[in-house]
């Protein structure tokens, strides 16, 4: 596929491949090709949106992605949809150290909407960030569609689902 003379220049290679399957829109045939074909239904368990990929999370993606990709060449029509965890302790640590709150209290007195829109734009910074390593990673998913837990689609779909758990005991 590459004919170059002395050492081969991985990063420059995985470049090109990227740059062809987008030249060439390979993932969005792929996908045209299998629409209507049976269901393949792999939901990627949302990575934290807190800091860059770890290797660990290179690796985990890596392996989903090849199977993705080993269902699609039978033929699966899938739904690609990619997302981020948004919420919880990790996001609010990672904030804390980065504004200096020391406390519970020093977040009460930065005020919680603005110690949440902070936690928001990390979400998003690291999303963007996280999305671009994927996408080198040669990980083919619907980007524009990722899915975040901080949605209020999201936050709505998980409180009715647990008013039904407790209606049904």
């Amino acid at each position: 596929m590459f004919e170059r003379p002395g050492p081969l220049d991985f990063v420059a290679i995985a470049r090109e491949t990227l740059a062809q399957w987008d030249r060439d829109r390979v993932f969005d045939r792929l996908v045209a090709a299998n629409r209507g074909g049976p269901r393949f239904s792999f939901l990627d368990g949302p990575i934290t949106a807190n800091n860059p990929m770890g290797v660990h999370h290179a690796r985990g993606r890596t392996y989903k992605d090849v199977f993705q990709r080993y269902k699609a060449m039978c033929g699966f029509d899938q739904r690609y949809q990619n997302g981020f965890d948004c919420q919880g302790l990790w996001v609010e640590v990672e904030v804390e150290r980065a504004l200096g709150l020391a406390d519970t209290r020093a977040i009460e007195a930065m005020g919680l909407e603005a110690f949440a829109r902070a936690c928001r734009e990390r979400v998003l910074r690291f999303a963007a960030i996280q999305t671009e390593q994927s996408r080198r990673l040669g990980q083919w998913m619907d980007w524009p569609r990722s899915y975040f837990t901080m949605s209020d689609a999201n936050i709505t779909h998980i409180w009715h689902f647990l008013r039904r758990c407790h209606e049904r005991g």
